[in-house]
């Protein structure tokens, strides 16, 4: 006779997030967790959280969070394989709902069911520091903080909470967020694998300039480069080349028309205006005349500030790009 009780719902679980991997993917992930586990000093058990962390490049609130979650809250500090191929499963394997609930649950680094502005500040600070590799200085701290509001200022917390003053993400939020904000969901979605510059959601382009401009005078900052990057492929983020400065090179369109229309790539414009916004375009296709409008889906509009945004096409009409002798349209 078979034992009459049901196996615990986490077995259910287990078995159900490995059917999403092929056996070489079983195998791989029982090699990396005896590893692991042998780092824990845990007899082959379990991995521990500092092991975990370290190993996946976590590190603050962010890190903590991913272990709670992949350790289904026990507060064991005890993640094992089960644990290891269920949180692998929902969070790189799973439907775009279970992705997506998988990380809105994630950001909420003070696990009370309640997003707030203050979980979002700290994933973010979490998030620069593991990209932009801040030193603490007053000018870096500064920056940072200027950037981290900026993406929080992209974000709406429409959600009413008992008790609470002040209102919280809902999970509808959370994913138009990430439609404004992709270089977000893209390294939240990219944690559970070890960490490299290649890493997707954490590659900054290098930009290219004369070693003997102004610094200050450039519109372009690494975390610019980085939200912007996070609606283009990865093979465009190796390097960006700068064509035309109004301070360099003038006040000219037929000057700015020269200078972009050389190159056959696509091509980022950056615009300040008198008010200090900060905004510009993406075009996929380059700069020629024409007489009719022309482009792909792939070009987009982007706030840089007092917000980070990023705008794709609807789809309602082909209007992308334009060029013609005396104006250009993107």
């Amino acid at each position: 006779m078979g034992n009459s009780q049901s196996p615990p719902a986490a077995n259910h679980r287990f078995t159900s997030a490995s059917r999403a991997f092929t056996p070489k993917e079983l195998e791989d992930l029982k090699s990396l967790f005896t590893s692991l586990a042998a780092q824990s000093q845990s007899n082959g058990q379990y991995i521990s959280s500092s092991v975990f962390q370290a190993y996946f490049g976590l590190k603050g609130p962010l890190g903590g969070r991913m272990f709670d979650l992949a350790t289904q809250g026990r507060k064991d500090d005890k993640l094992t394989f089960e644990d290891l191929v269920i949180t692998k499963g929902t969070y790189e394997k799973g439907t775009k709902d279970e992705i997506e609930e998988f990380i809105y649950q994630l950001l909420d680094v003070t696990n009370d069911e309640n997003l707030t502005r203050s979980d979002l500040d700290s994933v973010l600070v979490s998030m620069f520091d593991h990209i932009f590799h801040l030193k603490g200085s007053e000018l870096e701290s500064s920056s940072h903080c200027y950037m981290v509001n900026t993406f929080l200022n992209a974000a709406t917390f429409s959600k009413d909470h008992e008790g609470y003053n002040d209102k919280s993400m809902s999970f509808e939020d959370f994913k138009s967020w990430c439609t404004l904000v992709p270089s977000v969901k893209k390294f939240l979605a990219s944690l559970l694998v070890p960490p490299d510059p290649g890493r997707s959601g954490s590659q900054v382009p290098k930009f290219q300039h004369l070693d003997n401009i102004d610094s200050t005078v450039l519109l372009l900052r690494d975390e610019y480069a980085w939200h912007i990057g996070g609606a283009i492929s990865q093979e465009e983020l190796e390097e960006w080349k700068l064509l035309y400065h109004s301070a360099l090179n003038g006040l000219s369109f037929n000057t700015f028309l020269g200078n972009v229309s050389n190159h056959d790539e696509p091509t980022v414009l950056i615009i300040k205006d008198r008010e200090g916004y900060i905004f510009g375009g993406y075009a996929s296709q380059p700069w020629e005349r024409h007489s009719n409008f022309y482009g792909d889906m792939k070009s987009f509009l982007f706030q840089l500030y007092p917000k980070a945004s990023i705008f794709r096409p609807t789809g309602a009409n082909n209007n992308l790009q334009w060029q013609s002798r005396i104006c250009s349209v993107l």
